[in-house]
């Protein structure tokens, strides 16, 4: 009798399962690593933002934009206002300068202040002198300040002119838009008028902190000279 064997298909089968199985582990692979890498950027993008942000918490918004000034009474050796320029810092965004949302803090040889800020001339405040909301100069600046008593009680330009009490206030000498907002584009001088006992004279060390809603405060610090002309450059 002759027996007739009939091929096995088992290892047919098997391979068609090793291959089905790897496809699968394939897949599977792809998949994980498509969520390990999407996590990675999203932690990455996390990362970036947060940087960012803290970069932007400890710049100062704003910068000094050129020399410091003071008007200076010779006769008596002392300053009697000072001017500081401000600008936005390189690439920062708009800053509010209202008195709710800004502060200065003043420190010297004698006298700390938490804060000294009034506010900020603008044409609809007073605007006496200026020219659509901006000042020529630290006189005319004053002189509206003190219109009024708004922000400071009497003139330091005025022959008898001292103020009853320290303040600081901000002024445009290139002004956009007329509001609190100091913009790109736009300059601004932090003025500081002293009252009798708080007026600097030489060698004396002035600090001042702009505290502002966002980035850190801009300090500002100079050491008085000799007190021998009315225009100071403090440098």
């Amino acid at each position: 009798m002759r027996l007739h064997l009939v091929p096995s298909k088992r290892r047919g089968v098997s391979g068609l399962e090793a291959t089905v199985i790897v496809i699968v582990l394939v897949i599977v692979a792809a998949a994980l690593a498509f969520v390990v890498l999407n996590m990675g950027f999203s932690t990455t993008q996390k990362a970036k933002t947060i940087i960012g942000t803290s970069l932007g918490q400890t710049s100062s918004a704003l910068e000094i934009s050129g020399t410091i000034f003071a008007h200076g009474n010779t006769t008596s050796a002392i300053l009697e206002v000072v001017g500081v320029p401000l600008k936005i810092a390189t690439g920062g965004e708009s800053v509010n300068l209202a008195p709710g949302t800004a502060a200065v803090k003043y420190l010297s040889n004698t006298v700390t202040y938490d804060n000294i800020y009034a506010g900020t001339l603008t044409e609809n405040s007073d605007g006496d002198d200026d020219v659509s909301g901006e000042w020529a100069s630290l006189e005319l600046a004053t002189d509206d300040a003190a219109d009024s008593d708004l922000y400071i009680t009497e003139d330091p330009f005025d022959a008898t002119g001292i103020p009853t009490s320290t303040k600081a206030f901000i002024y445009w000498t290139q002004n956009s838009n007329n509001n609190d907002i100091l913009d790109q584009g736009e300059h601004a001088v932090l003025a500081i008028a002293y009252k009798v006992g708080d007026r600097p004279s030489a060698l004396d060390k002035i600090r001042a902190e702009v505290l502002v809603p966002t980035g850190s405060a801009l300090t500002i610090e100079r050491q008085v000279p000799l007190i021998s002309t009315q225009v100071i450059n403090l440098g």
